[in-house]
């Protein structure tokens, strides 16, 4: 089974080159500046591709959040010491869509209060707060998350979110059907919602058709 993984990996400024093999991935930058086969990235910026990849590191250093699809079977990439890697989450994709497949990077933004009225997506993801708060209503149950809060949705389950009374925003990636290619994957549950004005922006890091077929085997 494919297991969607993000990890933190901190890379100080003696790190010298980071290699990670080839697996479908987005890399978002929090902080510092770096390149990435070649290509020069800083905060807020992000890199996607499915072949290996090389991360040269600035003299500042820099904290990357690293979403990986990968068999489950197979160990998380860490990078080398002096750089640190922590896995903040992994999760079985238990749902994922039937068919060609996308990767979606993006970002969600709120204003102070805003909110995402009770919607589905058509696939799986992993979200990571960067800025503000949020409560996360699901499964019948309300969790709360700070920045660097990290948390999974399988996309068919209703989600309703509640921003912090504070600018919000988080990164996220999600599997979804190639399908989707430049198109919205929400879907609002309450026919009254799907009218009303949104309070959330998006930013689009990456939108790329992957290789890996939903339900491979290992």
């Amino acid at each position: 089974m494919n297991v969607l993984r993000l990890c933190e990996d901190v890379l100080p400024g003696d790190a010298g080159a980071v290699s990670l093999p080839a697996l479908p991935r987005m890399i978002y930058v929090v902080h510092g500046s770096l390149s990435i086969n070649g290509r020069e990235l800083r905060d807020d910026e992000a890199w996607h591709g499915q072949g290996p990849a090389t991360i040269a590191v600035g003299k500042g250093g820099a904290m990357l959040w690293r979403w990986e699809l990968a068999d489950e079977s197979a160990p998380g990439a860490r990078a080398a010491a002096p750089a640190v890697t922590r896995e903040k989450l992994a999760a079985r994709l238990e749902t994922p869509p039937k068919g060609a497949l996308l990767l979606r990077g993006d970002s969600v933004a709120f204003p102070p209060g805003g909110c995402a009225y009770l919607h589905r997506h058509q696939g799986p993801g992993i979200r990571c707060l960067l800025d503000g708060g949020i409560r996360i209503d699901t499964h019948g149950g309300s969790t709360c998350y700070g920045p660097g809060g990290a948390w999974y949705e399988s996309g068919p389950e209703p989600v309703f979110a509640q921003a912090a009374d504070r600018p919000t925003r988080f990164v996220r990636v999600m599997i979804l059907p190639l399908a989707l290619l430049g198109k919205s994957s929400i879907a609002y549950v309450n026919e009254e919602d799907k009218a009303r004005p949104k309070s959330q922006q998006y930013k689009i890091y990456a939108d790329m058709p992957i290789a890996l077929a939903a339900g491979s085997p290992s």
